[in-house]
Order: structure tokens, then C-alpha cells, then sequence
């Protein structure tokens, strides 16, 4: 079942096709169906909303019947019925057949984990082939959820992501041309979780592992970035993508500190600590 949202974006009914861990913090969930020969994207950050069921239902609960009035109705079902929505971004898209990627990372899953886990992580942790969810995602190719627009005189590209942000910085890192310098900063978890990115760029790339520091809650990445000495450069391009408190940081970092132009810097939050998606989400 298929129903038009907002132009360039529509639902699309998908099926888990296979799962693979790719780290103890990381997992890739392989999504096919019909739906998806209309899912267009040229975005290597494009953002993407998932609906997940709850434990015990069969599919996610979406009133798709209202049509436009869908998401009223959604916010109006029982908490205990509402599928459970979540925003991801992209990994892969492949066709012959119709695929998609999508990274999950998992916060709390592990036994005795200081932090419980959320529905989505407990969802991707036992996924399986032939569970249903419902995409909300783009069927146009250049679309407003897509962040990473390098300015076509960018002579260096900057990234940071953590383990939220890894499978679009991958992304990212993967599509830069060749004759493209890039410097790169990638935190995780642990040390299972870096994984080997292939690019054509000059790109250098730097895992952050924070067990390897023993304080989650540290500041490694903006002391990491403040040692770093970036080459010189006319039209540096800055992405960064993570927990919002560490991405705003950031972006003073290179703002304030290395005097880069805030309109080439691109910075997404895509979590709060201590904060669930519900309550960002009823923060408005």
C-alpha cells in the first residue's frame, strides 16, 4: 500500500530482507519491496522517517486512510499502538533489485549498559527477514532532507560524525571524487565498530574510540579537532552530524576558532543526550 504525502516525499511499505552486524554498537538492515522502484536519492546524508511496530504487531501503525491528515491521526492513536517513528539516514540505495541500507546504532542493547535501550535500537537488535515497516522518504532526487552541499569552490572537505552520524559520513567519504582532500573524524563506542571506508578522495580519515578513553561523556572530539592542524585551504566545506551539545561545539570550534564562514558549515543534531526523539519532537 502506497499513499502520497507531501511532495517530494511519499510512504513506502518495506520488508526486512537480511540483517548484518557490522560492530557491537552497529547494525545494517537490508529493506526491499515494490514501493521502492519510486525511492529516488542523490543525497549521501539524506534524511529518512521510520515507523516501527511495536513488539507483538504484525506492521507499524500509521493511519495512511487520512491521506494528509495522516500525521494528526498518528499523534492522536495510544501510545501503545502508535508505531514508533524514528529518523535514520541512508546508507545505500541499489537497484536490480530495489534495496535499501539503513545503519542502526545500538545504545543500551548489551547486558548491564548504563542506559536502557530505546525501541528502535531493541527493534533493529533482533530484526529479521520479512518484518514490515513504513518509510517516509523522498521520491525526488534532490530533496530539502538532503544536508551535505559542498560549495562548488570547496578545495577542502571536513567531517565529523559519531556513531549516530557514521553511516552518512561513510556515505559521504565514499562519493568524494577523485582530487577531493578531506579530513575526517569518525567517533564510536568501540574499537569492533571502525569499519573500512573505500574512497577515491585524498581523504584522511580518524577513527575516535571513546572506550579506548574510558569517559563517554569526555570531550574528545573537539580536543581531537582543536590538535589537529587542517591543510592550508581557500573554500574549506564543513559537515558535522551527531549529539546536538557536541555538534554545536563543534561548529563554534570551526567558526570562532579557525575563522571558517558559517554558511560552509553544515551542522545536524541528530540526537540530545538525555533527551528521546518524543520529547525533541514535542519540544517542537
Amino acid at each position: 500500500m502506497t499513499t502520497a504525502v507531501a511532495a517530494p516525499f511519499r510512504f513506502f511499505s518495506l520488508q526486512v530482507v537480511r540483517t548484518r552486524r557490522l560492530g557491537p554498537s552497529l547494525v545494517r538492515v537490508t529493506f526491499g519491496g515494490p514501493d521502492l522502484h519510486a525511492f529516488h536519492s542523490d543525497g549521501r546524508d539524506q534524511s529518512l522517517s521510520l515507523f516501527l511496530p511495536h513488539p507483538g504487531q504484525p506492521e507499524p501503525v500509521v493511519p495512511l486512510e487520512l491521506g494528509d491528515g495522516w500525521w494528526q491521526g498518528w499523534r492522536e492513536l495510544p501510545d501503545d499502538v502508535r508505531a514508533v517513528m524514528r529518523s535514520y539516514t541512508l546508507r545505500a540505495l541499489r537497484r536490480d533489485p530495489d534495496e535499501i541500507d539503513i545503519d542502526f546504532a545500538l545504545h543500551g542493547i548489551e547486558p548491564g549498559a548504563a542506559v536502557q535501550a530505546g525501541p528502535a535500537s531493541r527493534w533493529a537488535a533482533r530484526a529479521a527477514a520479512g518484518d514490515r515497516v513504513l518509510l517516509l522518504g523522498p521520491a525526488v532526487a534532490d530533496n530539502r532532507a538532503i544536508r551535505f552541499r559542498p560549495p562548488e569552490d570547496a578545495d577542502l572537505v571536513v567531517v565529523w560524525g559519531d556513531e549516530t552520524a557514521v553511516p552518512a559520513a561513510s556515505a559521504i567519504v565514499e562519493s568524494l571524487p577523485a582530487g577531493t582532500r578531506a579530513r575526517v573524524w569518525l567517533e564510536v563506542p568501540h574499537a569492533g565498530d571502525i569499519q573500512d571506508l573505500v574512497t577515491e578522495a585524498d581523504a584522511e580519515i580518524t577513527w575516535l574510540v571513546r572506550e579506548e578513553q574510558g569517559d563517554e561523556n569526555s570531550p574528545m572530539a573537539l580536543d581531537a579537532l582543536r590538535d589537529a592542524e587542517l591543510p592550508p585551504a581557500e573554500g574549506p566545506y564543513v559537515w558535522i552530524a551527531g549529539e546536538s551539545g557536541c555538534v554545536k561545539e563543534l561548529r563554534r570550534h570551526f567558526v570562532r576558532e579557525r575563522g571558517i564562514d558559517r554558511r560552509r558549515v553544515t551542522f545536524v543534531g541528530y540526537w540530545r543526550r538525555g533527551v528521546s526523539e518524543e520529547q525533541l519532537r514535542a519540544e517542537g
